[in-house]
């Protein structure tokens, strides 16, 4: 997976994830807010049979009020406080409809109550009828102290059973207050996490990017400098060539034309013979020159048979002993290959005969499935510092060859590589084969 499609993954997790623990936090929000509501509600008949409570006595304390000093203003008072009576008991039943035993409670405490007023109804006829000294008054109040009795009882039964509501209800809440705390901080971590991850992601998707960037101008200016140079070197070779073809082939045909002349006009047959000789000369020198610019064996015969030709004509023009260690299968190797291997075996063997003065050169050639590996080495006095330096930070300090070796190899995919050996150097030449241009 790509460096941006981790990042993408990455945040996209960070939404889905925001997403989830909003879901997360609004379903426990909800939970806590109707937990929330149900510890009201419990507060609510707790308050509410307090009120039945108050208003009964309220009730009780007009009709002693009217019965003891006879005024209308208590049987007024009564009358509101039954009334209010009615209206609490409505409310309370209503409350507890969700708890069938309070419901039965309820229902036991209005019959209760309905008794007591009926007491205090009967209480309040008979002062009306005898006066206070009435000895039913005595009978009434004994009837009543069971009936108030109960009506505690029966209040006190709804109390508590309202307050185990409520302790349940509240630790309820309280779980469902810290589980939701602890979805929004495990939440809001995972997603700081994700969203990090997610900027380091991007950050080095643009290092990277910068890097390549970078390598891009600096292969431009580097290919742009080895450009410049290569037309420099090429006038060199041109006129190198110039000097060869006038000093050695120019000189053979100049000969034989010479001979072919005096044959001519004196008919000497050593002349024509001398002028054959030369002729001869001219051909190998023309043989010679075309297969240094491009052996025929490369195309003919693969890699192998070009390089042991190549090796041996160096060594008899050096007099550098050169080992040679060449893989038996390089036949079947692509030509674009072939080709860039050979010039890195030319450049880097003319390197060693003018640079190194060694006596003794290595080659070798590895061949796996997956990449091709080519190594000169000599025994010499080995490359200068600086020249490895440039070469290593891509700079300019070093020679045309080299930097035309390393562009070879980066246009087929490979790389090359100089170390300093103890003595001498060592080069490599890397090309993977699955990464070779079609085209040669």
């Amino acid at each position: 997976m790509s460096a941006r499609k981790r990042a993408q993954w990455a945040f996209g997790s960070a939404l889905l994830l925001l997403f989830l623990s909003g879901l997360a936090t609004y379903f426990a929000t909800r939970r806590l807010l109707e937990s929330e509501r149900w510890v009201i509600h419990t507060h609510e008949v707790v308050g509410a049979i307090g009120d039945i409570d108050s208003a009964l006595s309220h009730a009780g304390r007009a009709r002693n009020g009217y019965t003891a000093t006879g005024s209308d203003d208590f049987i007024g008072q009564f009358e509101t406080a039954v009334a209010e009576l009615s209206e609490l008991l409505r409310n309370l039943r209503e409350l507890t409809r969700d708890n069938p035993q309070q419901q039965q409670l309820c229902s036991h405490l209005e019959d209760l109550v309905a008794r007591r007023i009926a007491l205090h109804r009967e209480s309040i006829q008979f002062y009306k009828e005898a006066g206070g000294n009435d000895p039913r008054q005595e009978t009434l109040v004994r009837q009543s102290v069971p009936i108030s009795s109960e009506i505690t009882s029966v209040m006190q039964r709804m109390r508590a059973g309202e307050q185990y509501l409520l302790t349940t209800r509240q630790a309820a809440s309280r779980r469902f207050l810290i589980l939701t705390i602890i979805t929004l901080t495990i939440s809001f971590i995972l997603a700081l996490e994700l969203f990090a991850v997610h900027y380091r992601l991007l950050s080095a998707e643009l290092s990277a990017r910068e890097t390549a960037e970078r390598t891009v101008r600096e292969s431009e200016e580097s290919l742009r400098r080895l450009t410049g140079r290569l037309l420099q070197v090429q006038d060199a070779e041109r006129r190198k060539f110039s000097r060869e073809l006038h000093d050695s082939l120019g000189q053979y045909l100049a000969g034989a034309k010479m001979n072919l002349e005096m044959f001519t006009t004196r008919g000497n047959d050593s002349c024509l013979a001398e002028a054959l000789q030369l002729l001869d000369y001219a051909m190998a020198e023309t043989r010679t020159i075309s297969h240094l610019l491009h052996p025929p064996l490369l195309d003919e015969a693969g890699f192998n048979s070009a390089a042991k030709w190549y090796l041996e004509g160096f060594a008899q023009r050096s007099g550098i002993e050169v080992t040679i260690d060449l893989h038996e299968d390089v036949g079947r190797l692509p030509r674009p290959v072939a080709l860039g291997l050979f010039r890195v075996l030319q450049e880097s063997l003319t390197n060693i005969h003018r640079h190194s003065s060694s006596a003794v050169a290595e080659v070798k050639l590895d061949l796996v499935p997956d990449r091709v590996v080519l190594r000169i080495r000599d025994y010499g006095k080995g490359i200068a510092r600086e020249v490895l330096a440039g070469f290593q930070t891509k700079g300019t300090n070093f020679g045309v060859g080299l930097a035309g070796m390393r562009e070879r190899m980066r246009d087929l995919g490979g790389e090359l590589g100089i170390e300093r050996s103890e003595p001498g150097t060592l080069i490599s030449a890397t090309i993977p084969l699955a990464k070779v241009p079609a085209r040669p």
